[in-house]
């Protein structure tokens, strides 16, 4: 394993993260979820401005069962519009689920979908768009959510890489029917391993939560609802009522501690992460890289490095002042590039041509991203500026 000088992040975990755990542990005897989770959920809807959040063990675990709340709220429809430039929880959600993936090229100034090809593929079979607000961006405009909302059409986005990302003044995980975020080690604000469910629908919370919990009925918190359900099934031991199909994706209580002392920096961290963020597009050659970015509301995770135009050879010198310098990055950046290209989706390559995904191709080969955090110092952002303005 090389010895970074330049890695893709940080230690995440503070002293005081240790502090209070190491506090919490020697004061309780429950680890399992429990009051913590519960306080964690309230806070982290309280920071995003939701009324509802169910903390699970991933981010991808979100994806799930986000989908799967989707199978059973549109069971007559089976498409979902997704971009293949994601992560691969995004795409193998949608096929758990039992839905068709309908795939959409992205636009290169938010790396998300691009709305007007999304647009055309909707129909009456489209049960929901999946938007990824891919390495920090906002990925929705004001006048496609208008739309979306205008149709009907179930919106899940995934924020994993893009905690506080906005939209005019308000955060973008807040639109739409679910948000789901990951909290896992590089990302914003860690619990280790974990992701959560947003929403602020309470229908959608009770499921979200007793899918997580096998799809016990006691698992839903909600106390009118489980009398309800009870009085249908007295001849069910009212403990163990399966309302719905469910997995066991539940998060702990030392994770949930971790969060809640994360998110009390969350705010700085981001705020900090753009700062970053502006001063590498600032500093980089706008003749070798492509700069054109709509930073408005973003909340960044990492600094891209995308070719403005095709070049294997330039794109060889890049990864060779990488290199040289014991720099950590990712080709292809979110997921390795197009999901199109990858194994377990071999069975769709006959279906599209690669052509159709122009952006998302050239970001599979020209693009990566290098690792963005709060302790990153200025003078380093500079002198790789410098270095990678000398490309020739």
């Amino acid at each position: 394993m090389k010895n970074y000088k330049w890695q893709l992040m940080t230690n995440n975990i503070m002293p005081k993260d240790k502090e209070c755990l190491v506090k919490f542990i020697k004061s309780s005897n429950r680890f399992t979820n429990g009051i913590k989770v519960r306080e964690f959920e309230k806070n982290w809807s309280n920071w995003l401005g939701v009324k509802y959040s169910t903390f699970v063990n991933s981010g991808a675990s979100a994806n799930l069962i986000s989908l799967h709340i989707l199978r059973e709220l549109e069971p007559k429809k089976n498409e979902v519009i997704l971009p293949p430039f994601t992560w691969s929880s995004d795409v193998i959600s949608v096929l758990n689920a039992g839905f068709k993936p309908i795939f959409v090229d992205i636009n290169l100034k938010n790396l998300a979908l691009d709305e007007d090809l999304v647009k055309k593929k909707i129909n009456k079979n489209t049960a929901a768009i999946f938007l990824t607000h891919a390495m920090g961006f906002t990925g929705i405009s004001q006048n496609f959510l208008n739309f979306i909302n205008k149709k009907k059409i179930f919106l899940i986005k995934n924020f994993c890489e893009s905690h506080g990302a906005k939209l005019k003044k308000k955060k973008a995980g807040t639109l739409g029917q679910i948000s789901n975020f990951s909290f896992y080690y590089a990302h914003h604000m860690t619990t280790i391993e974990g992701g959560i469910i947003s929403t602020n629908s309470k229908k959608i919370d009770i499921l979200a939560k007793m899918k997580r919990g096998h799809g016990l009925l006691r698992d839903s918190n909600d106390q009118k609802y489980i009398r309800k359900i009870k009085n249908k099934h007295k001849d069910l031991n009212s403990d163990f009522i399966f309302c719905t199909e469910g997995f066991n994706l539940r998060n702990n209580e030392l994770s949930a501690v971790i969060g809640l002392e994360q998110i009390k920096r969350l705010d700085k961290n981001i705020k900090k992460r753009n700062f970053n963020h502006r001063i590498f597009l600032k500093n980089l050659r706008d003749d070798i890289f492509f700069k054109d970015f709509d930073l408005e509301g973003s909340s960044n995770y990492g600094l891209h490095l995308i070719l403005k135009n095709k070049s294997k050879k330039v794109f060889a010198k890049v990864l060779k002042v990488l290199d040289d310098n014991l720099i950590e990055y990712r080709i292809g950046s979110a997921g390795g590039g197009n999901q199109l290209r990858q194994p377990y989706l071999k069975q769709y390559r006959k279906k599209f041509n690669f052509k159709q995904f122009k952006n998302t191709e050239h970001m599979h080969f020209y693009s990566l991203y290098i690792g963005n955090y709060p302790e990153l110092k200025q003078n380093k952002i500079l002198n790789l500026c410098k270095l990678l303005n000398s490309i020739s």
